[in-house]
């Protein structure tokens, strides 16, 4: 049987994260990956921004990974020329019930030291962005874009210039937890002895830890997904920051997104579905997108709207449950010894990636 020290299953920008932080700490690192490439699921359906830590609960690790994250990530993608924007956002109310709603968005973001908002009136927010329409606004400039795909290369990058490996196509059929180590079992028979087991494998996370024997079943979430499709605008946009309705139950509302070549997309909304594989985008779904863009930006071309992809976000509560938090559970939490399983990593997970490879670098150091 081969022995490793530290397996990291799930080659997404979080499994990824977490591997370069702990094979920089000096850990002998293989990020095992079932799929022939890395980034293959919720990291790349994704709206690619990088958040500025606004709605989470105070002292959540929503929010404090989150505003950890974003500055790290800023200041990582500056160092390492990943491709990225700091090109701010818009939160918009558009009728005046919604405006008490941005004061609670304010205090909310402040509470998690996000201090820079600026609550604007309708004609502030429309000297900035003359298509928008809106009785007000929140303008969040630390809110930003990044190219996910670069940024995940660059981890890479970096995992393997401090030693670690990465295994493509290494899907595990389940682990044996024992006092002194964990056993991971391949779908084609392999064994590997691993002295620590770190589970970021994403909307799959509770499906795998349920097949590792030794785990209490109590430690493991129901796993929910809520399916978000994205509609892609033709043509070129008339905005130059992000724009976001006030938040809806279950997601942020359809907003409108730009990537770095310029182009806009609009999306997610909101779908429970029963499957993670359910990533077709039902055109049909457009017909309610054009009334809730039009709240905002009136001037959308009937016809303008074309399918584009769709996400799915792991969630671990349902869908008239409130939002839970990010799940990171180390020994601590379910007593299996050089056991982290990180469940429910959705939005802001491509933000506090960062941070949340530290974190899981410092549980396991401490443990």
């Amino acid at each position: 049987m081969d022995e490793l020290d530290c397996a990291v299953i799930g080659g997404g920008v979080v499994g990824l994260a977490v591997a370069r932080a702990l094979a920089l700490a000096g850990r002998e690192v293989v990020v095992l990956e079932a799929e022939g490439a890395i980034g293959t699921g919720t990291s790349s359906r994704n709206s690619e921004v990088i958040h500025a830590g606004i709605y989470y609960p105070q002292g959540s690790l929503k929010a404090r990974l989150c505003v950890e994250g974003k500055q790290a990530l800023y200041d990582y993608a500056g160092q390492r020329g990943v491709p990225h924007q700091r090109c701010g956002k818009l939160i918009v109310a558009t009728s005046a019930e919604q405006v008490a709603q941005l004061e609670i968005i304010r205090a909310k973001a402040a509470a998690n030291g996000v201090g820079d908002l600026v609550l604007l009136t309708a004609q502030q927010a429309v000297a900035m962005e003359p298509q928008l329409h809106c009785v007000a606004a929140l303008h969040s400039p630390s809110t930003g874009i990044v190219d996910s795909h670069a940024l995940m290369l660059s981890l890479l990058g970096d995992l393997e210039n401090a030693g670690g490996m990465l295994a493509l196509k290494s899907p595990i059929a389940r682990a044996e937890c024992g006092q002194d180590a964990i056993v991971l079992v391949a779908e084609d028979g392999t064994a590997l002895r691993c002295n620590t087991v770190v589970n970021a494998a994403g909307l799959l996370g509770p499906d795998l830890a349920r097949r590792f024997e030794g785990l209490p079943a109590e430690a493991v979430p129901t796993a929910y997904f809520a399916k978000g499709s994205y509609f892609t605008l033709s043509g070129r946009a008339p905005f130059s920051r992000l724009v976001y309705p006030v938040p809806e139950p279950g997601g942020l509302g359809v907003h409108l997104t730009i990537d770095l070549g310029g182009q806009a997309k609009f999306g997610p909304d909101v779908q429970w579905v029963a499957s993670a594989d359910d990533l077709v985008v039902d055109p049909a779904r457009g017909n309610g997108f054009y009334a809730e863009v039009r709240k905002y930006w009136p001037a959308l071309p009937e016809g303008a709207l074309i399918p584009g992809y769709a996400g799915m976000r792991p969630k671990i509560s349902g869908p008239d449950e409130p939002a839970r938090d990010f799940m990171i559970d180390g020994p601590e939490s379910h007593g299996v010894r050089g056991l982290v399983n990180l469940f429910g990593i959705e939005s802001p997970g491509l933000t506090s990636s960062l941070a949340i490879g530290r974190y899981v670098e410092r549980l396991l150091a401490a443990g």
